[in-house]
């Protein structure tokens, strides 16, 4: 099969290659520029839990240096919020953006399944039933031929508007001033959020967050309508900031500055035949703290396995309906309470700031978008998926992740007998089925693979439509032992059963694989020229309902 071409090479687009080669998937980068990345230190990302697991999983590199150990939220001189975090309940990763994309692109580099092409400009595309065309112009313009294609080009994406897809939105909905500097700041590791600081022309909102090597990026609320801000304001921004956290402006080194403008857009369609967009092509946002990069990752996640299913099983159209049904959805959902909390947010004073728990409840909500809680920023869940299970069956049993949700990342046994973390299985090209199985840790694999309900498991795993790997953990949070789990190759949970109920659990495999997928198109027409059927017929054969959410997410 022609391999997945990806148009851009920045984060979004080289997490795409890597999770589809993950998957067995082979892809082409074209990237535009020379294969460099432009050093900005004022420029950064942040990473949750999932996204952040997800680029350790294909890069190989570890972010526990780059992890907030704590959060602060400031009012004037009152502290309303103090968050503390731990091996347990982890901070999110902070790093500069073309750190993560060397990092990407030094795996990229290692990956024998991802081609990138430098100094290819993608300037046409065409589709047919098979597959592709895409075509570049530059020093190395040539034709290329994929099976599908991958939008990641950024804000003002080529292959989105060789689509002719809409991207509606606001423009300019929040900006701020932006700075990248070493210096030694009272809360070192701690990320800081101060609103109406009391010093004389401070800016309503301050956010400080640090990254490796003492070094922070602060950003600054720009009033709306603001003049253009100078080197001049910023410095002063600079110093006047530090002055009034640490008392006298101490020693710093200003790296990088910048103003970044924030944008709320949302492409109308995902999915056009063969092509999709991810990442900022498909999707602005960023402003309460919310993230873009993030989501683009997110995008691409979701993405891989899906058209490695139909790369490796036959291609299916509620399969791939569902990524935009999936991510359009969440994305949707995170810039409207976006917009909804704004006006709150930014409306002014007023009597309101007057009303008790005001403050704290605008901390609250900030704090989400930061730290990936709640509406502004909490884990995306699938539950209303068109690959969701209709109906619950009569043995699926509630455990401490709702179907639909990421799962938690517990340790389980690997078929091999190594103890692993449960998110280290992700992304093989294959469901996972875990059996919670308190006690198995004191026992010698040999026996209790061969005992209790373990050997039919293992038979009903092999019969499962798509290849599944068999896991075995103590724990797992709310279940209850003898739980089975079924997990999607992107860590989103399935469904949870009580004991081994291998039709349901063949069931909800179906389910989660978009139903049987069509033969290709080849084969439908000569069977239906072999038992004389009409054209009619032979069109009803291969049609595929598209699941309400799809439809609905098409019409918006």
């Amino acid at each position: 099969m022609d391999p997945v071409i990806i148009a851009g090479a920045g984060p979004v687009g080289l997490t795409s290659a890597l999770a589809l080669a993950r998957h067995g998937v082979p892809s082409v980068v074209l990237d535009e520029g020379p294969g460099k990345d432009e050093q900005r230190p004022a420029r950064t990302v942040v990473l949750r839990e999932d996204t952040a697991a997800l680029v350790e999983r294909l890069t190989g590199i570890t972010l526990s240096d780059t992890r907030w150990t704590g959060w602060r939220s400031l009012r004037r001189k009152q502290e309303l919020r103090q968050v503390a975090f731990d091996d347990a309940d982890p901070g999110p990763a902070h790093l500069a953006q073309h750190t993560l994309t060397a990092a990407l692109r030094a795996a990229v580099d290692e990956e024998r399944l991802v081609r990138v092409a430098v100094d290819s400009r993608l300037d046409s595309i065409e589709q047919d039933a098979g597959g592709v065309t895409a075509h570049t112009k530059g020093p190395k313009g040539t034709w290329w031929r994929g099976s599908y294609l991958i939008g990641c080009d950024g804000p003002r994406s080529t292959v989105r508007k060789l689509l002719d897809v809409r991207f509606p939105g606001r423009t300019a909905v929040e900006r701020h001033a932006v700075a990248a500097l070493r210096a030694e700041l009272p809360w070192p590791g701690e990320a800081l959020l101060h609103r109406m600081a009391t010093w004389r022309g401070a800016p309503a909102e301050i956010t400080a967050r640090p990254l490796p090597g003492d070094v922070w990026r602060l950003d600054w609320l720009l009033p709306a309508r603001s003049e253009l801000v100078t080197p001049e304001r910023l410095v002063a921004l600079v110093r006047d900031t530090l002055a009034g956290w640490c008392g006298t402006t101490p020693p710093y080194e200003l790296l990088d500055t910048g103003v970044h403008t924030v944008h709320h857009r949302l492409a109308r369609r995902w999915r056009v035949g063969r092509c999709f967009l991810a990442g900022d092509a498909a999707h602005l946002l960023g402003a309460l703290g919310t993230q873009g990069v993030d989501e683009g990752l997110r995008d691409a996640d979701n993405l891989a396995w899906k058209l490695a299913l139909c790369r490796d099983h036959g291609e299916s159209k509620l399969l791939l309906d569902s990524y935009q049904a999936e991510r359009r959805t969440a994305v949707a959902a995170r810039l409207r309470a976006a917009d909804q909390a704004l006006p709150i947010l930014r409306g002014g004073g007023g009597l309101r700031a007057y009303v008790p728990g005001t403050a704290r409840g605008h901390d609250a909500l900030l704090t989400d978008g930061h730290l990936g809680r709640g509406p502004l920023g909490s884990l995306p869940a699938y539950d209303r998926s068109p690959l969701a299970l209709d109906e619950p069956s009569e043995s699926q049993v509630t455990v401490g992740t709702a179907p639909g949700a990421p799962i938690a990342d517990v340790p389980v046994t690997a078929p091999d007998g190594a103890e692993v973390r449960l998110r280290d299985r992700l992304g093989r090209g294959r469901l996972l089925v875990v059996l919670v199985a308190p006690g198995t840790g004191v026992w010698d694999r040999r026996h209790w693979l061969k005992a209790g309900v373990m050997p039919r498991l293992a038979a009903a795993v092999t019969a499962l439509p798509l290849p599944a790997e068999l896991l075995v953990a103590e724990g797992y949070p709310g279940a209850v032992a003898h739980t089975v789990l079924l997990i999607r190759p992107d860590g989103h949970l399935v469904t949870a059963l009580s004991g081994v109920r291998p039709a349901e659990l063949y069931a909800a495999a179906d389910t989660a694989r978009g139903g049987k997928p069509a033969p290709p198109a080849g084969a439908r027409r000569a069977t239906a020229d072999e038992e004389g059927a009409t054209a009619g017929d032979r069109s009803a054969s291969g049609s595929t309902t598209a699941h309400p959410a799809i439809r609905a997410a098409d019409a918006d």
